[in-house]
């Protein structure tokens, strides 16, 4: 890790000079000022974060680094964040990665400069060592939604082979055997830990799994739009639909109704995450609800208790959470042979 004397070697200063170039002090010259400055930058030197807050006596403020700031489920995320972070009076500062490890890297360098206390991360693209790296540059990182070893501790995630098995169990307890499954083609961990859990449960229950009935899309409405028409000109023969998420289920279901094919009449479908418009669709989506507000809170607890009183015990807060289902209208139960 670099450190101030490295710099201040590699400058040809002293450590005073790279200290009062890095908070901007006086008795710097302008030229001096460039040089230790491009030292600083090609080093890729950051202050230690509570080392920063603690010399500028910083008011309380998290940065959140999400995917997308337009897709519900992390809108969600971050709305959850943000409210339970208000309660504590700690300001919240949120940006974007749009799942870029060049753009996540900004954002966290960006929240960084507006000296945040902590960070909260949601990456699917970020390699386990740059999290690690960034661990040790942010000393409350938090990451949501991964788990990784080193920084257990920091991490909270849900347990999606679980919960695909659960949710693809309770179709087959209603009677289904011919599946479709809708995944997303993010190459992350997400997709592959649920497609693991659909397909334990389709071992579980002895039934086989062709290869062909899986369709990979981007994991919004339009990719689940997309996926089935794949689907149907293969002229398969299916009862139910499962998909990575939510929005894949929905495309799917309104891409069904406008070729005739009925939801839950002539095929059910399931979906992931429970999002806001879940309930409210036609039929209303039988999904997998992801306690987002639950884990929220424990990412939020954990990312400002080195910086505010709190009653919470560290040993307390949960870190693994499991999805409940949700069975509302879109599943259908099939007559079993007797």
């Amino acid at each position: 890790m670099i450190t101030i004397k490295d710099i201040a070697k590699a400058a040809n200063v002293s450590p005073a000079t790279v200290s009062r170039v890095l908070n901007n002090g006086p008795k710097v010259g302008a030229n001096k000022r460039a040089h230790v400055q491009k030292i600083i930058d090609d080093l890729g030197y950051r202050p230690n974060l509570t080392a920063r807050a603690l010399v500028k006596q910083s008011s309380g403020s998290i940065g959140v680094v999400i995917p997308e700031i337009f897709d519900p489920f992390m809108a969600k995320f971050a709305h959850e964040i943000e409210s339970y972070a208000t309660q504590h009076d700690v300001q919240t500062f949120i940006s974007s990665g749009h799942n870029d490890v060049e753009k996540e890297a900004m954002a966290i360098n960006k929240l960084l400069d507006n000296n945040v206390r902590s960070i909260i991360l949601h990456s699917k693209v970020m390699s386990d060592e740059d999290i690690i790296h960034f661990s040790k540059i942010v000393p409350n990182l938090v990451l949501i939604n991964r788990n990784i070893e080193v920084i257990k501790e920091k991490c909270f995630w849900v347990d999606n082979y679980a919960a695909s098995f659960a949710i693809t169990e309770h179709l087959i307890n209603a009677g289904h055997t011919k599946f479709v499954y809708l995944n997303s083609n993010y190459d992350i961990e997400d997709p592959k830990e649920r497609f693991e859990g659909f397909k334990g449960a389709l071992k579980a229950h002895n039934i086989h799994l062709d290869f062909n009935i899986v369709e990979y899309a981007e994991p919004f409405h339009e990719g689940g739009s997309d996926a089935i028409q794949r689907i149907i000109k293969k002229d398969l023969t299916f009862t139910a639909i499962v998909a990575y998420n939510d929005q894949m289920a929905l495309g799917a279901i309104n891409y069904l109704h406008e070729i005739g094919i009925n939801t839950p009449k002539a095929v059910s479908v399931v979906g992931f995450d429970d999002v806001i418009y879940a309930s409210n669709s036609i039929p209303k989506l039988s999904t997998m609800h992801y306690p987002i507000t639950e884990m929220a809170i424990a990412a939020t607890t954990t990312a400002i208790s080195e910086f505010i009183d709190s009653d919470i015990e560290k040993a307390d807060i949960p870190h693994c959470f499991t999805p409940e289902i949700i069975d509302r209208d879109s599943v259908k139960t099939l007559t079993l042979a007797k």
